[in-house]
């Protein structure tokens, strides 16, 4: 009779110890299924794509024919006038944007990095703007803009607004 108590015993202490981890188990399942689901999922996505890829170069090793595609015409540039007007009027901007919202500062930020990249363009100077960003972006920034000033390009810097203003 000893033995069958010691076991219920055991059995149930066992359980006391367990339970603390049995009931982190229930309430975490639902967040450990999702995050298998979401696994699963992403993993299926790639394989999907992996195959159609698959299927598209399977496809084009089987044209034999040489095909010609249309070429869109490129829309006319702006010319360096206008990108340099453009310029000047998002570089004051630029440097007066601390009393306006992320966005708005944002927004002139990227209006004012495309014109960059249209003056760098038209006037042969290289530029990463595109690849970089937060700090080496703004360093690149300011080593596209001294280019631009060397190739006789005049942009508003802050040093110029300062002396603006007073």
């Amino acid at each position: 009779m000893a033995i069958p108590h010691t076991l219920v015993l055991a059995v149930a202490i066992l359980t006391l110890l367990c339970l603390p981890a049995i009931v982190a188990a229930i309430v975490c399942a639902d967040e450990l299924i999702e995050r298998a689901a979401r696994a699963l999922h992403q993993a299926r996505l790639v394989r999907r794509e992996r195959r159609d890829i698959s299927r598209l170069d399977r496809s084009m090793g089987e044209l034999s024919v040489e095909v010609e595609l249309p070429t869109a015409d490129e829309p006319e540039r702006p010319t360096i006038e206008q990108i340099a007007a453009d310029l000047q009027r998002l570089g004051r901007q630029r440097l007066g944007v601390a009393q306006r919202s992320q966005v708005w500062q944002t927004a002139v930020l990227r209006a004012y990095d495309e014109q960059l990249r249209l003056a760098c363009s038209c006037l042969g100077v290289t530029e990463h703007l595109s690849e970089l960003v937060g700090v080496d972006l703004e360093i690149e920034r300011v080593r596209v803009e001294g280019e631009l000033q060397l190739a006789g390009m005049t942009l508003p810097t802050a040093d110029a607004e300062r002396r603006e203003q007073r």
